[in-house]
């Protein structure tokens, strides 16, 4: 089994990123929300993405919906939605992307 160590860095203004692990076909991320009001700004991309809530509260849109979700909560996001999420309480997410997101590498 190989392992590989990915630094965190910092995604947006209160925000850190960290690759968990990845392979052509797949990558699992964490983002950490460090404070109440930090947001992952609306974007796509060509991706499938799955995003998990290990911890604290956020207000995602997704494709111009929007809900609140807390830990536990799961849901997928299709490729090229538009999404983006505010933190309503620190905490973190874990995404997986089908493909591999190169440009976190």
């Amino acid at each position: 089994m190989f392992v590989k160590t990915y630094p965190e860095v910092e995604a947006d203004a209160g925000v850190t990123r960290q690759v968990l692990s990845d392979s052509p076909e797949l990558m699992v991320v964490a983002f950490r929300f460090k404070v109440q009001g930090a947001e992952g700004k609306l974007h796509n991309h060509p991706h499938i993405q799955s995003t998990y809530v290990e911890s604290g509260k956020f207000r995602f849109t997704v494709a111009g919906a929007s809900f609140e979700v807390g830990p536990g909560d799961s849901f997928v996001i299709p490729s090229q939605a538009m999404h983006g999420c505010e933190c309503l309480d620190p905490g973190t997410l874990v995404d997986t992307f089908t493909p591999r997101r190169d440009d976190f590498l």
